[in-house]
């Protein structure tokens, strides 16, 4: 059956746009919800406006999208987190991770557009991909670094470390 989309519906169609779908989809869900009409002259000259705003913002959105790409590559995050010697973390890194540590640095990126098939679960430094779009990917760089602990700094390990010389001079003494 022919239906004209009054609404936009993903992956069915666009507004304006004349569709062929199943008689049932049509009768039960697409035609009592508003969201298609019958394919008249009239319907279709009353939404080829609706068609022309809905492209034009699809066509903003899509600006938007490459000028985001074009700023995240080459971008590089560091994410801190406690992990044990051999640099097994304790928790892991997901998608949501990264997406938060770029919408920090002022990039307007979902955890969906953040391409990880696992999450992370070691300290080391990753390329991760993130597509907005199956045509518009980045790749930045990800550091995972182990939080360090108190006497772990590296000013107090000086100190500690001249202390240290210290106490066996006096030992030898």
């Amino acid at each position: 059956m022919k239906v004209l989309l009054t609404q936009t519906i993903e992956r069915t169609g666009i507004v304006g746009e004349v569709i062929d779908v199943s008689n049932g989809f049509a009768r039960n869900f697409l035609l009592p919800k508003g969201l298609a009409v019958t394919p008249t002259d009239g319907n279709i000259k009353r939404l080829e406006a609706a068609k022309k705003e809905y492209e034009a913002k699809i066509r903003l959105a899509r600006e938007q999208k490459e000028k985001l790409i074009a700023a995240l590559q080459g971008i590089e995050i560091t994410i801190i987190r406690n992990a044990n010697d051999e640099g097994h973390l304790f928790g892991s890194v997901s998608r949501r991770d990264i997406a938060e540590e770029l919408q920090k640095a002022g990039h307007a990126v979902q955890p969906d557009d953040v391409k990880l098939d696992e999450p992370i679960r070691r300290v080391d430094t990753f390329t991760v991909p993130v597509a907005l779009a199956p045509d518009l990917k980045a790749e930045i760089k990800l550091w995972i670094v182990r939080e360090k602990k108190e006497g772990e700094a590296a000013p107090a390990a000086e100190e500690g470390g001249g202390e240290e010389a210290e106490a066996t001079s006096d030992e030898r003494a």
